[in-house]
């Protein structure tokens, strides 16, 4: 793809997102697109939203969980950016046309208090970067359609990259810890919708130790030219299957002694 055709799929995703109208699949209108196509297209979004006056908040990391990947046919995570406007508290109502297809995971989140990068980040690095750690839901959504009414083609990896790794918000948790204070690898959630349980998992799914994902999204990071800033949040990747969220649906992932975290949308 060249670069003009980077800009020109950004706008269409940026204009999903306003208008709530879906756009075809990328792959299909450039079946020679790769890896890095998608994230200039993502680069390109983040560029545009810069120009709109928002801040980042931080970065999502995922395809953590061996499940999606393979489902997806790929083997490592991917990543997105976090805005301000994307940012929730728990409780919050969303209203009715905010997401066109929303759905949420339960995740983990990190509040950085030090700036973290470089191709040689640690674990050890991590967890003396972290201010404290959260219960989250990540709110996805899709501004790309998830499968050609055509040809009946479903989405891949490169069209959810390039939709931003399809995030949508963010709602954290009240409580707050110390990274230390937790096992996070055993650290999980019962997921409700509607007072029924829809997803359980803990946090060993997410490459084994969330901590690793956090390290994975900082060399990452690095081999762009990016790091992690102080007061930045990431979430370190879903260990639950996406939650279906239409109208009236009301999300609770109960978190045990790590926290709560309740949504509604009308």
């Amino acid at each position: 793809m060249t670069p003009q055709e980077h800009d020109a799929a950004a706008a269409d995703l940026l204009n999903a997102e306003a208008t709530g109208k879906q756009i075809g699949l990328l792959t299909k209108r450039h079946p020679e697109m790769g890896m890095d196509d998608a994230y200039a297209i993502q680069n390109a979004i983040y560029r545009a939203k810069l120009d709109q006056g928002r801040r980042v908040t931080g970065w999502k990391i995922g395809l953590t969980s061996k499940a999606m990947q393979y489902a997806l046919n790929i083997d490592i995570p991917d990543s997105g950016i976090l805005f301000d406007d994307m940012m929730f508290d728990t409780g919050a109502v969303i209203p009715k046309g905010r997401f066109i297809q929303p759905r949420i995971e339960a995740e983990i989140a990190f509040v950085i208090k030090a700036p973290l990068g470089g191709a040689d980040v640690t674990r050890a690095a991590v967890l003396a970067a972290t201010d404290y750690v959260a219960p989250s839901i990540e709110i996805l959504d899709t501004r790309i359609m998830r499968a050609d009414p055509e040809t009946g083609q479903t989405r891949k990896i490169f069209d959810t990259i390039s939709d931003n790794a399809a995030n949508a918000g963010v709602v954290l948790g009240a409580e707050r810890h110390a990274v230390d204070d937790f096992d996070l690898r055993w650290v999980g959630a019962i997921t409700s919708r509607n007072g029924e349980v829809e997803e359980t998992g803990l946090g060993a799914g997410v490459l084994n130790d969330p901590v690793e994902s956090v390290v994975w999204l900082a060399r990452r990071m690095a081999q762009y030219g990016q790091s992690i800033e102080p007061g930045q949040v990431i979430l370190s990747g879903s260990f639950i299957r996406p939650v279906e969220c239409p109208s009236g649906a009301r999300i609770t992932a109960d978190f045990g002694a790590f926290g709560r975290v309740d949504l509604a949308f009308e």
